[in-house]
């Protein structure tokens, strides 16, 4: 018996990933491995299949919950989808108001009438810094699509030929893939659909109708953007197919958004963490001291006798919230730092010190706590 392979493996997430990550990942490996995409290769097709398979399971809570606890056998019976019988229009028209049209007859080669395909969404990715965050910023955007070629208007054919049938498909402009378990209905690779082919394909495009082509753009990030939200842009993605040329609506482009490390402040949602060093005699006597921010520096005050891991909380210096614009909080975290070295002076002044000290009458309640229960453990 052949040995199934993990789902997460499949969709390259964690065990622990959410429903939003496994979505993503998901959407990502279908684009990479769809059948039009990569006509012939068989590798790819079973791939495709494997990746709707899993995430069949993966984005259902209960079925999740059986396979993590029981794996694939936890699975045999239950009802779900019979991918044996289903083409690729069936698993797109599945997903389609998952992802908001970009399968079926949304986003990603979706066959309306007149066989006008559209064409597919594309992801990249723009990286920006926490300033960007701050105040919102715009970014130039570079990535390759596939495009109608210039030569043969989409058509795959020398121009001044003439469209003879096709011989891949019998001139029904689609094709049977796989046996057994899994086959699939697709769009014929030769004639995209339009049943019809060139006795000469075009130099240009080698027949494919599409040549790659570089495009950049500028896309406004609003203020407040998470790590990892995506800023779709509409009509960017590749052409749809049309039978016999032209180009059908296109596809989106989905710019993920990336937030570089701060070398200073850690984000927790709107709010600002910064770890800050404090020295002992800063926090027993207290001090007014300046912090940064993204906006530039600022004083905070110390009271005397703070401890290590103390908040001191500074309003509206944080980041602004994507929907409200109000801004989160700085968070200074006290890290008390305790001198490696000292000089003989201020050892000296710590002994006198330790020799006016009351220990009993200075004690924490937690400390004067913990020495209660050694008097009491050791009877004294």
């Amino acid at each position: 018996m052949a040995t199934q392979r993990d789902y997460y493996e499949i969709l390259s997430v964690e065990r622990t990933a959410s429903g939003d990550e496994i979505k993503r990942s998901y959407r990502k490996l279908a684009m990479k491995y769809h059948p039009d995409r990569n006509p012939g290769d068989k590798d790819a097709e079973a791939s495709f299949k494997e990746c709707a398979e899993a995430y069949e399971v993966l984005s259902d809570g209960e079925k999740r919950a059986k396979y993590d606890r029981f794996g694939h056998a936890g699975l045999r019976g239950a009802a779900g989808h019979d991918f044996s019988h289903m083409n690729a229009q069936d698993i797109f028209s599945m997903f389609d108001d998952i992802f908001g049209g970009s399968f079926g007859g949304g986003g990603r080669g979706g066959r309306a009438r007149g066989g006008v395909q559209r064409g597919y969404d594309l992801e990249t990715q723009a990286v920006i810094t926490l300033n960007d965050v701050l105040t919102g910023c715009e970014q130039d955007i570079e990535f390759t699509r596939q495009d109608v070629c210039e030569t043969c208007k989409g058509s795959g054919g020398k121009p001044g030929t003439s469209p003879v049938t096709c011989v891949t498909c019998g001139g029904v402009g689609q094709v049977r893939r796989g046996g057994g378990f899994f086959q699939m209905v697709t769009t014929c690779p030769a004639c995209h659909g339009a049943g019809k082919s060139y006795a000469e394909n075009c130099g240009p495009c080698g027949g494919k109708g599409r040549t790659g082509l570089k495009r950049r753009l500028s896309v406004k990030v609003p203020a407040g953007i998470q790590d990892g939200q995506a800023i779709r842009v509409a009509g960017e993605g590749e052409p749809g197919i049309v039978p016999g040329g032209g180009a059908g609506p296109r596809g989106d482009l989905h710019v993920v958004v990336r937030v570089e490390e701060h070398d200073l402040f850690q984000r927790q949602d709107d709010h600002l963490i910064l770890k800050m060093p404090v020295s002992f005699a800063q926090a027993a006597l207290g001090a007014t001291v300046a912090v940064p921010t993204l906006d530039g520096d600022t004083t905070i005050e110390i009271k005397a006798g703070s401890q290590h891991g103390d908040l001191i909380r500074v309003r509206h210096e944080g980041l602004p919230n994507l929907r409200t614009g109000k801004r989160g909080d700085l968070i200074a975290v006290i890290t008390l730092e305790v001198p490696k070295k000292l000089t003989s002076r201020q050892k000296e002044l710590l002994r006198e010190f330790a020799d006016t000290e009351d220990h009993d009458a200075n004690r924490m309640p937690e400390s004067k706590g913990f020495w209660d229960k050694i008097k009491t453990y050791l009877g004294t």
